[in-house]
Parts: C-alpha cells; structure tokens; sequence
C-alpha cells in the first residue's frame, strides 16, 4: 500500500526537495545531501530507500544538459517498426550511447511511426549517421527525423517547493 501524500513527514519532503537539485559532484554525495537536511548519510539513504519501496520515489536520474557537454544537434527520430520487431529495435535503440529517450507511441492513419528515439550528436550529419546505423542494425529503412530548432524548456517537475 502506498504512502498518502499528507503521510509524509517534512523531513521525508525536505529529503524529496535535496533529490531535486543538482546532485553534488563530490566523492559522497549522499553524505553532502545528508547533511542538508540535518541527518545523518545512513538516516538520509535509508528514508531514499523506504520512499522507493513505497513508490513515492519512482526514479532518480541524471540529466544531460546536452548542449552544455558539446552535443550541438539532437534529433528525434520516428520509426516505422513492424510490432513483432518493436521490442526488440527499441532495446537496440535505447542501449545506443547516444540516445537519451525511445518510446512507443501510437501510430495514425497518415503518421506509421511507432519508436521514437531522441538522438543526440555533435553535428546533424552525425546524428544521419547514428540513425543510419540503427535502422540498419534492426533493418528499418522507414523514419523521419525531426531536429530541434529552439529548446523552450528544460526542467524536471519539483515537488514540495512550498516553504
């Protein structure tokens, strides 16, 4: 059963706030975010790890500000994959370095496109390059590739913000 978000206690909330901003680039991070929330790294990791075993946490990850590290180009890259091969092109796909996202999504009358994967590269020819090879890999020739003109926004959801 999961926890009712008017269970959590406000250290659990202050410990979900922590988690939400950038991760601390030192060799013991947890203890870092510990100590912001006045716990100890050992009280700290075991109230992450009840709020996962209680699906109040679902997933904690890294994000690539990819412009920043040098990736110029990122396409998004719809392909036409027959169902029986989906599974199997999109572990392909998602396990590729240079991609950040593959999804399924539903197909339309005039759009066939079922996998999208989000590709990203130093320039657009190397993003054709990439794509090529993974259509090739699973024998897809079908896609369109949809580049970013402008990055509108780049933020994750927080939560508990209030204070």
């Amino acid at each position: 059963m999961s926890v009712e978000m008017k269970d959590l206690s406000e250290l659990d909330k202050e410990i979900v706030r922590v988690l939400q901003e950038d991760f601390p680039l030192v060799e013991e991070p947890y203890k870092v975010l510990a100590a912001r929330v006045g716990v100890s790294e050992e009280v700290f990791l075991e109230k992450v790890r009840n709020l996962a075993e209680e699906k109040c946490i679902r997933k904690m990850g890294a994000v690539l500000r990819h412009r920043e590290v040098g990736f110029s180009a990122n396409v998004l890259c719809a392909w036409e994959v027959p169902e029986e091969q989906l599974e199997q092109a999109a572990m392909l796909m998602s396990a590729h370095p240079s991609v950040s996202h593959c999804y399924e999504r539903t197909t339309a009358p005039d759009w066939p496109y079922n996998l999208y994967t989000m590709i990203h590269a130093h320039s657009r020819q190397e993003c054709e390059q990439i794509a090529d090879m993974l259509g090739r890999a699973q024998g897809l020739s079908h896609r369109a590739m949809l580049y970013s003109k402008k990055e509108w926004k780049k933020t994750s959801m927080k939560y508990f913000c209030e204070k």
